[in-house]
């Protein structure tokens, strides 16, 4: 039963996401916006999730109120992207995306250092419950693209708002960490800076999150210019959401063999491939293809970063490591790649922003090898 909640919670929460965050270009597309108001739309949201999700963490941490930071949260992203349906000017849409932004950051760190305390002594077993999520994005993935063939879309903000309601309610049964003593946000996060290796795992996060915000936002769009339908974009989400899950389901095994560090540099590796076979491919059928590399990327990345920062906190600052892994990953890096990309399409299309983006990670990840070889070898992270 420990493990039902958790699974449920990712299970409707990554539902909730998959029908509306591949739609919001299309979306705003449709609205008839620029490429670099789309690209200033898409960056938005994580550049926020960089400081709200620390600071919602952070003070999940110091009031040990978890629970109901995870509920307003929720609830305030709910609100917002309600709200978002009923506007169409880019100055109207500005507030309140920052708004859902601010909202919704903190509820994935919550879940993760929820989760890894229900787990107990079976925290090797997080990317069995994580999977959860991976089966609601299928799902919602098929029902999304059905429905809003068959209507507007329009009806990804009326089904994210649905299935984001569940997850509130599921997230009641959620318990967090009990720690007696109160928190210093400001030293724990002094103290997690201070660690090279922290720092470095932290740098590798910003450009794998750079490289999966361009897959994540923009995929859709250039599918869209290859000629494909909306069915069809589905049928990609699918087979990389199902490319995921056994990936998720052995993590464990691969945590235990290549550790946290040697899995995000294979997560890293295999992103910028994948981006560079995107911009190598000119036809749907091919995206298809290349869509099944999908569970090599953000699944490792994920279990890495959130087993790294699990095993790495200061006591009592579990949820605020988790935040800054997320915020770094899917705030800074998620900005920084949402933002060029949006430049890049403009200025020389999609296929030449994922070619960009797939030389800029491959290049990182050798730049970073040769930086893990020069510090200290007592240092290295064994988590």
């Amino acid at each position: 039963m420990k493990k039902i909640w958790p699974f449920s919670f990712y299970f409707f929460y990554f539902a909730a996401i998959a029908t509306l965050l591949p739609y919001l270009v299309l979306y705003y597309e449709e609205l008839g916006l620029s490429g670099r108001q789309m690209g200033f739309l898409t960056a938005l949201p994580p550049l926020i999730t960089l400081v709200s999700a620390p600071l919602w963490t952070g003070v999940a941490d110091s009031t040990h109120r978890h629970r109901l930071v995870l509920s307003l949260s929720l609830l305030g992203c709910i609100l917002a992207i309600l709200a978002v349906s009923t506007v169409s000017a880019y100055w109207a849409l500005l507030p309140l995306v920052i708004l859902f932004a601010f909202a919704i950051a903190p509820a994935g760190p919550l879940a993760d250092t929820a989760t890894m305390n229900m787990l107990g002594d079976d925290k090797d077993k997080y990317g069995r419950v994580r999977i959860g999520g991976s089966f609601g994005w299928g799902v919602a993935s098929i029902l999304a693209g059905v429905v809003i063939e068959r209507t507007s879309l329009h009806s990804s903000f009326y089904m994210f708002s649905i299935l984001m309601s569940i997850t509130l309610a599921v997230g009641l049964k959620l318990v967090f960490p009990r720690v007696i003593s109160r928190v210093s946000v400001q030293h724990g996060l002094i103290t997690l800076l201070r660690k090279p290796r922290w720092v470095l795992f932290l740098s590798m996060a910003f450009v794998g999150g750079i490289g999966l915000a361009v897959v994540n936002t923009y995929l859709f769009y250039y599918m869209g210019e290859l000629g494909s339908s909306k069915t069809f974009m589905w049928i990609g989400m699918v087979i990389a959401t199902l490319s995921e899950m056994p990936v998720l389901f052995f993590s464990n095994r691969l945590i235990k063999r290549f550790n946290s560090y040697g899995l995000l540099v294979i997560g890293l590796a295999a992103t910028g491939i994948r981006l560079l076979l995107f911009a190598m491919v000119n036809m749907p059928i091919g995206i298809i293809f290349v869509q099944l590399m999908s569970g090599l990327t953000f699944p490792l990345i994920w279990v890495a970063g959130v087993t790294y920062a699990n095993n790495h906190a200061p006591v009592g600052m579990n949820a605020t490591a988790q935040g800054v892994f997320g915020s770094v990953l899917m705030g800074f890096g998620a900005a920084t790649g949402n933002f060029l990309g949006g430049f890049l399409i403009d200025s020389h299309g999609a296929q030449f922003m994922y070619m960009f983006f797939g030389i800029l990670v491959l290049v990182s990840l050798f730049v970073f090898t040769l930086i893990d070889r020069r510090l200290p070898e007592e240092a290295i992270a064994t988590s």
